[in-house]
C-alpha cells in the first residue's frame, strides 16, 4: 500500500527552515502568510518581543464588505492591502516577507502584490 504524503507536514518542515533565516526586529517586522482552502490570514510580527502587531484577514469585517464577487486570488490581494494600510496607520513602512512555507504564486504572491500596491516596502 502506498502512503500519501502528508503536505501540511512538509510544508511546516519548509517554514522552519525558512525561519532560521526571516527574522522580525522591532524596526523591520516580519509580514507572515497563512492560507487555508478558504481564506487567507496575514500578520505583522516583531519576534524579539514575541508580539503580534497588526493582523487582517479574509474574515475581518472590513474586508468582507470589499470581497463580493472576487475571486480567492483577488481577495488574498484585498488582504494584502488591508494589512499594509493598518501597518503604515501603526507607523510600519518595511517588513520581511515570509511565506509561510508556501510556494511564492497564486494567493500568497497576491497577499505581497497587494501590499506593496498599498504602500509597504519588502
Amino acid at each position: 500500500m502506498i502512503s500519501k504524503p502528508d503536505k501540511n507536514q512538509i510544508r511546516q518542515k519548509r517554514h522552519l527552515r525558512m525561519r532560521k533565516k526571516v527574522k522580525g526586529t522591532t524596526s523591520v517586522p516580519r509580514l507572515n502568510v497563512y492560507r487555508s482552502l478558504s481564506h487567507v490570514y496575514a500578520q505583522i510580527i516583531d519576534d524579539i518581543s514575541g508580539v503580534t502587531l497588526v493582523s487582517a484577514s479574509t474574515q475581518d469585517k472590513a474586508v468582507i464588505a470589499k470581497l463580493k464577487g472576487k475571486t480567492k486570488t483577488e481577495a488574498s490581494e484585498v488582504v494584502g492591502e488591508a494589512i499594509a494600510v493598518k501597518a503604515k496607520e501603526k507607523g510600519i513602512n518595511k517588513v520581511v516577507f515570509d511565506r509561510g512555507g508556501y510556494i511564492y504564486t497564486g494567493r500568497v504572491k497576491a497577499v505581497a502584490d497587494g501590499a506593496r500596491k498599498a504602500g509597504l516596502e519588502f
